[in-house]
């Protein structure tokens, strides 16, 4: 795929020098499911390119200025906030806060000069990417879900380059800007198979019972957690191990929920998720894209229980993607509370159905989205140089 300004690149070609570092920008955050994808692309740049200068921008007071420092790159937060669906006087002072993150992003990127700039999605894409486009610097989104949100739908338009990782995004996207290279994933997950024997030893588990993980992300989801309150006793008197992440609001709720019960492993957060997959031979989770990435490339039997409090309801799009294709069962967030222990049970015993949901489910997997992405910012790069030396030639000649 070529733009217009790769074109002229080839007929003009030899103005282009290439020296010095790529300078790349990565914006988005709020949640794993942005701030992940962004580290693995970083991590996939720095590999290629080891004195590549990377900077991240973020919201403030949120997840990615904890993640991100922790990964080893530097990253500046923005006083910005999403919309508020639910309770809307308290979008009073975005446009306020909007129009100061455009100027902060405006003068970062006037100071940081970066050759590409990368969306991943969250609150703090917005103002970067509609900045780094006004200023004619190349632009590449990250969509993760099947059902984009309004930021990068109306980012689209000025965008160079959309990667995404579901079919007919056309419908959304203009087609000549979409690659398909799917979601990128933790690295640690390419190869749980191996890792089997460890996790049992990690999680003190038994390798003769069967273990089902029951997820609810990183802070948790009371529809599932109640699910498992109710259903806990019947589980384990069934023979089944259980590893139980709450999330860190409901950790001590449920607490009590764990007194006493052996064969049960609960915690705030699944520290290793890689181990965490290895045990299991039945996964209970939301349905983020990032973890949706992860499932596939995982390939065990999944019951994927949609969170309806985000935006666009996307996440059941996301499940319904799956159990269109009979890779994921599909409990809805208002029959979890009462059917999460039937349904785990029902898919346990039915052998075949097992077997069919993995196998499906791993067609959908691929291990080589932060590579294929890179691929794409690293032409970007090159197009955005190229325009940054074509800018200053032109300026020397008083153009």
């Amino acid at each position: 795929m070529e733009t217009l300004v790769e074109n002229q690149m080839e007929q003009t070609g030899s103005s282009f020098r290439n020296e010095g570092p790529v300078r790349v920008i990565i914006s988005g955050g709020g949640t794993g499911g942005h701030i992940f994808p962004a580290i693995a692309i970083a991590n996939e740049i720095k590999r290629r390119k080891a004195d590549a200068e990377i900077l991240f921008v973020g919201a403030e007071n949120r997840m990615e200025m904890e993640k991100v420092p922790a990964a080893g790159y530097r990253i500046v937060g923005l006083n910005v906030v999403g919309l508020n669906r639910k309770q809307w006087w308290k979008n009073f002072s975005l446009p306020f806060k909007l129009a100061k993150s455009l100027r902060q992003t405006r003068k970062l990127i006037k100071e940081f000069a970066p050759d590409v700039v990368v969306g991943v999605g969250g609150y703090a894409s917005a103002p970067t990417l509609y900045s780094a486009q006004k200023l004619h610097i190349p632009t590449l989104l990250q969509e993760q879900n099947s059902l984009p949100g309004i930021t990068n739908r109306m980012l689209a338009k000025k965008a160079d380059r959309i990667c995404v990782d579901y079919d007919e995004m056309d419908r959304f996207f203009p087609k000549e800007k979409i690659v398909w290279t799917g979601n990128p994933i933790r690295q640690d997950i390419s190869d749980i198979n191996s890792k089997r024997d460890e996790a049992f030893s990690f999680y003190k588990l038994d390798p003769s019972m069967p273990v089902v993980l029951i997820m609810g992300g990183s802070l948790g989801a009371l529809s599932i957690n109640v699910g498992v309150q109710n259903s806990l006793d019947y589980l384990l008197e069934n023979g089944f191990q259980v590893i139980w992440q709450t999330g860190k609001y409901y950790y001590q709720r449920m607490l009590p929920s764990a007194d006493g019960k052996e064969h049960l492993v609960m915690l705030d957060f699944v520290r290793r998720v890689d181990l965490a997959y290895a045990a299991a031979d039945i996964i209970v989770s939301r349905a983020g894209a990032i973890t949706i990435s992860e499932l596939c490339v995982v390939g065990k039997p999944v019951i994927l229980v949609p969170s309806p409090n985000v935006a666009e309801d996307h996440q059941t799009k996301n499940a319904q993607a799956l159990s269109a294709k009979n890779a994921a069962i599909l409990l809805s967030d208002d029959r979890c509370p009462q059917e999460l222990g039937k349904t785990v049970m029902s898919l346990y015993q039915d052998t075949r159905r097992r077997e069919l949901l993995s196998q499906n489910i791993a067609r959908m997997g691929t291990t080589t989205a932060s590579r294929d992405i890179v691929d794409e910012v690293l032409k970007l790069a090159k197009v955005g140089r190229w325009q940054k030396e074509n800018r200053k030639e032109n300026k020397a000649k008083g153009k």
